[in-house]
């Protein structure tokens, strides 16, 4: 019974403090651009870049370029990714844009340089761009009949249009403004540019609560629930409740449940840019630069989605409302069966299982990925941890690689986008394709030279050339005339 509890609580902290610390500035824009890419943008617009039928050469590379800029977990990506497969990507570039995306992005590729070393990120670039492009081919090579298909399928209510109107291009842009002004980790964003103090005597003793609530341990990478963190939990109940009435039945037409709904968004969005810091008899509140840029980001979005038809922002709030409801709940089920894993697996356990570059070791780094999972940034200095405790290279670059592709949570959320069939053929295939970047990389560590080295990339690298001089082959072959 005890055991139990312990992995009830764990569960539940997990969730409560992912809830607390990454839902809201990157989760919540990420659901609002899904939607208007599905009702805004018409098909032409993403399939001129990443359909089917468009050239290997330039789908695989576009689909890399735009995830190496997107700094957002696994979770996140995957909204973003539904709304690109949805309006007309073809399954291997949106596969590489998942994969790539969290993995291969600017700022995890910094990061992993400033505290892993350059060779790492290095590593990390090459291994996941290779790598990435060749697992989209081979899900297209693989599912060829049912992309076909989805092609088809894809709604062709833009099918006249080739380009995206002003007003659906402002609210798109100002959105992924949004994102970025909420995530990126740069002066002036994290800067405090004035602070206020609140007679709050109560807030301290609040914070010292959630602590005992949900203890944690900074050291590995864990997260408790802040006293913002328990602010924003809150306004996500309530955005919940309101959203449910105001934007289940959106196509009929908004009601004061929307705007209601809308307007605890925003408020949540604001309120998670700042910093609230519970002291001795009072609250501080922290203006940082990431304030008005939310703000900005925030009145952007408004001035251009009043200029979208009625149909439209109608259209835009439904699908992101549809996504909302086929992917959160599965994400919430994921995160709280992590936490509940994570209490038994101890990170000890690495210098014993992972200490080498070996197959079984690498698979172990690869299956620790799913269970012990980080959000972008935050598996870095975990991944030091390991380090520390004796991990070897290889492995370690293996858990980088696994870890932001093949958590629990974004698995179960993937699946519910392009079904089980696929989405098990890509875990596979990121899986096999780690343990082979650990064994190479490792293997260079130990010793391997450059020539040998550089062999086995070229190698992989004329493989990936030639698969896509037969996708276009095959392309032109199946065109509809």
């Amino acid at each position: 019974m005890e055991f139990t509890l312990k992995l009830l609580n764990g569960g539940a902290g997990s969730l409560a403090a992912y809830l607390a610390a990454h839902v809201l500035l990157c989760l919540l824009p990420a659901f609002f651009i899904a939607g208007a890419m599905a009702a805004l943008i018409p098909k032409a617009s993403i399939t001129r870049w990443l359909g089917r039928n468009t050239p290997a050469h330039v789908s695989y590379p576009a689909a890399a370029a735009a995830g190496s800029l997107i700094a957002v977990c696994s979770c996140t990506i995957v909204p973003l990714f539904a709304g690109i497969y949805r309006k007309g990507a073809g399954i291997g570039p949106a596969i590489t844009f998942l994969f790539f995306a969290p993995a291969g992005n600017i700022m995890a590729l910094a990061y992993t340089g400033s505290i892993l070393g350059p060779q790492f990120a290095i590593a990390r670039l090459v291994l996941c761009l290779l790598f990435g492009i060749g697992i989209g081919m081979l899900m297209a090579m693989i599912f060829w009949r049912d992309d076909a298909s989805h092609d088809a399928a894809t709604d062709d209510l833009f099918a006249e249009k080739a380009s995206i109107a002003p007003a659906a291009r402002g609210v798109l842009l100002s959105l992924v403004g949004l994102l970025i002004a909420g995530t990126l980790k740069l002066w002036p964003l994290t800067a405090t540019l004035f602070s206020l103090e609140l007679p709050l005597s109560w807030a301290q003793a609040w914070q010292d609560t959630l602590f005992s609530w949900v203890p944690f341990d900074a050291t590995k990478g864990e997260e408790g629930v802040s006293f913002q963190g328990s602010v924003l939990i809150a306004l996500l109940l309530l955005i919940a409740a309101t959203a449910w009435k105001g934007l289940e039945n959106i196509v009929e037409g908004a009601t004061r449940w929307t705007w209601l709904a809308l307007g605890l968004t925003a408020t949540t969005l604001a309120v998670a840019a700042m910093r609230l810091t519970p002291g001795p008899g009072t609250l501080e509140l922290a203006f940082t630069g990431r304030v008005f840029g939310v703000a900005l980001a925030l009145w952007a979005v408004w001035y251009f989605a009043h200029q979208l038809a009625a149909d439209d922002w109608r259209a835009w709030l439904w699908e992101a409302w549809r996504f909302v409801k086929q992917i959160f709940v599965l994400l919430v089920v994921g995160v709280f069966i992590v936490g509940m894993v994570r209490q038994v697996i101890r990170p000890e356990w690495i210098e014993s299982l992972a200490g080498s570059n070996t197959v079984p070791a690498n698979a172990v780094a690869v299956g620790f990925g799913v269970f012990m999972y980080f959000p972008t940034l935050v598996e870095v200095p975990v991944a030091r941890m390991f380090l520390d405790l004796g991990m070897h290279p290889g492995p370690l670059l293996a858990y980088l690689m696994a870890d932001p592709e093949l958590s629990l949570q974004s698995m179960l959320m993937v699946a519910a986008v392009i079904a089980w069939t696929k989405t098990l053929a890509y875990v596979a295939l990121v899986a096999m394709f780690s343990v082979g970047a650990g064994l190479l990389y490792g293997a260079w560590v130990d010793g391997l030279g450059w020539l040998p080295l550089l062999l086995a990339l070229g190698v992989f690298a004329a493989v990936l050339a030639g698969t896509m001089v037969w996708l276009g082959r095959r392309q032109v072959a199946h065109a509809p005339v």
